[in-house]
């Protein structure tokens, strides 16, 4: 077991990436032009990438030819690192995707754990395996148990990393700090993990995570920047001082009512920025929603507005 612990921030692909909404328009059909101005938008407000399509994109309700269209329009509009959320429980659809993705010019793959199906960790590990093959891109797996039903468990990651040169992160939301020490302690040198729970990226950048893959990034860019810089530079007290700041923005971004990102598109339509609404299942937002947050933006001091 080796004693190395890999910690680099920024990352491969920055310290701040946001995983994007997807705009759509009044009649719920896909916001090309909406999508670019809101890509342009958040990288000049503190990302340094983008996730295009991934959960927060509502990818389920999106057609294969819509995401392909939505990665082209961003790559186009951005000159940021430009992640195609391409996976989803279905392998062979996860692998046309990607190669579609790499196609238009992203920079990288997020591959989520196969959903729904419950899969043995051997078909995780040849899911992500089958993804990774289909293109040169670096891909970062996604692990989030309490949407997909599966941990990707530290074995099976360890592997990963290990035998497939382009698994070279982890967007981590299992919420398990201590399996994430564990793991950047014993996967390869170069191998990152980024937060994937906006409430548990300052406790990862203790452990060496390389920065976040934000929902609240959308309108605490900036402020998220900030935190990671200081902690960066050993002002962990700094550091702690903006987080409790955004605590009220972490609470706010999903739940079970407003869960994400029914919140995140309300946000954006406060701003004055491309949003729309939800597609169904998730839409629309509930009443009372946009009021709640006008209220946490004024908390944080107004963040700023298209």
């Amino acid at each position: 077991m080796s004693t190395h612990i890999n910690a680099a921030v920024p990352g491969r692909f920055g310290a701040v990436l946001t995983a994007m909404v997807t705009p759509f328009d009044d009649d719920g059909a896909l916001d090309l032009d909406g999508a670019a101005r809101l890509a342009r938008w958040l990288t000049d407000h503190g990302n340094d990438g983008l996730v295009i399509a991934g959960t927060t994109g509502e990818a389920p309700v999106l057609s294969d030819d819509e995401k392909v269209d939505l990665w082209r329009a961003v790559v186009e509009a951005v000159t940021v690192p430009v992640i195609a959320g391409s996976g989803s429980y279905d392998t062979a659809q996860s692998v046309e995707l990607t190669k579609r993705a790499a196609a238009v010019g992203v920079h990288g793959i997020l591959a989520v754990t196969p959903y729904y199906s419950r899969p043995p960790q051997a078909g995780i590990a040849r899911h992500f395996q089958a993804i990774a093959e289909a293109s040169d891109l670096p891909v970062v797996l996604y692990d989030i148990p309490i949407r997909t039903g599966r941990k990707i468990e530290h074995d099976t990651l360890l592997r990963l990393a290990r035998d497939v040169p382009t698994i070279v992160a982890v967007k981590d939301a299992a919420a398990n700090p201590g399996a994430s020490a564990r793991l950047l302690a014993e996967a390869p040198d170069g191998f990152e993990l980024y937060s994937g729970d906006d409430a548990m990226t300052l406790p990862l950048l203790a452990i060496g995570a390389s920065g976040v893959i934000s929902v609240a990034g959308h309108w605490t860019g900036e402020q998220q920047a900030e935190m990671i810089a200081a902690f960066t530079k050993g002002d962990v007290n700094g550091a702690r001082a903006i987080n409790a700041r955004l605590t009220e923005s972490w609470e706010f971004e999903t739940g079970d009512l407003t869960p994400n990102p029914l919140p995140a598109k309300a946000m954006m339509r406060v701003m004055g920025l491309p949003a729309g609404q939800c597609r169904l299942p998730l839409g629309p937002a509930p009443d009372g929603l946009e009021d709640r947050a006008r209220q946490v933006l004024a908390n944080l001091g107004g963040a700023a507005v298209a």
